[in-house]
């Protein structure tokens, strides 16, 4: 998924780059989930302990750098004056939450939970969460967020400013055809605001690399204890997976 992100993004970038001057252009760029109840649950946990435990730290630093380029990407408007915004209509967790923050608008349904629960195996979200949160929340609240690891709700993510905007459930879509439409003529002011923003406090795609290098650095000191714990969350997320594959199931047999 990661790598098809990427050859999206740069499919994106060689469109604009193309058509410049012809009249074409890409304003926005939203990112969903069709999965009802989860927009992303994050890295591939049994991945990173199978890593972990055959020492193999190229292949996960390799899996990282891959997931810091696609949000890092979407972070700065695919380089090309594009509005990025997260449509979270379910959980975004751990690495689907970076996902989320990385865009310049997160729109999220009220019943979707939010957070960063790396800490219940002893690691950190090492693919942005830092520096996104420490431009919102200074580097105090990015700490107390990530060594917490709570799981919140959308009005609480509002109420912190990590969400720009709450709706009730099933109202997410209409709530972002509602803000590409009024923004529309607006357009150029939101675009250079969402530019000034990364001028004056600049995430570059090195600042992400270094944290992402002391991820795996702390990855692979994971005690066996610790890799367990993120073995059973992952067993959780398949069986979570697997619940929602059945009621779909169920619901287009009715």
């Amino acid at each position: 998924m990661i790598r098809e992100l990427i050859t999206l993004h740069r499919a994106i970038q060689a469109y604009v780059i193309e058509n410049r001057g012809a009249g074409a252009a890409v304003r926005y760029f939203v990112q969903g989930s069709s999965l009802p109840g989860i927009y992303n649950m994050g890295g591939d946990l049994a991945f990173f302990a199978s890593c972990v435990r055959h020492g193999d730290r190229a292949r996960l630093r390799r899996y990282a750098y891959d997931c810091v380029e696609s949000v890092h990407a979407v972070s700065v408007g695919l380089d090309c004056n594009v509005v990025t915004v997260a449509l979270v209509q379910g959980d975004a967790l751990g690495g689907g939450f970076e996902g989320a923050l990385s865009c310049n608008v997160l729109i999220a349904e009220r019943q979707a939970k939010l957070g960063l629960p790396e800490i219940l195996f002893n690691s950190f979200p090492g693919m942005g969460a830092y520096s996104f949160l420490a431009r919102r929340l200074g580097t105090a609240g990015a700490e107390r967020m990530i060594l917490k690891g709570q799981v919140l709700s959308a009005d609480e993510m509002f109420e912190m400013g990590l969400v720009d905007q709450v709706v009730d459930e099933g109202q997410g879509a209409a709530a972002v055809q509602a803000f590409l439409s009024d923004s529309d003529r607006g357009y150029a002011t939101r675009e250079a605001l969402y530019r000034i923003r990364q001028r004056v406090n600049p995430i570059t795609i090195q600042e992400m690399r270094d944290i992402t290098d002391i991820w795996v650095d702390t990855m692979m000191c994971l005690s066996d204890a610790d890799l367990r714990r993120m073995e059973l969350l992952q067993a959780a997320q398949t069986r979570r997976l697997a619940k929602r594959n059945v009621d779909d199931l169920a619901c287009a047999a009715e």
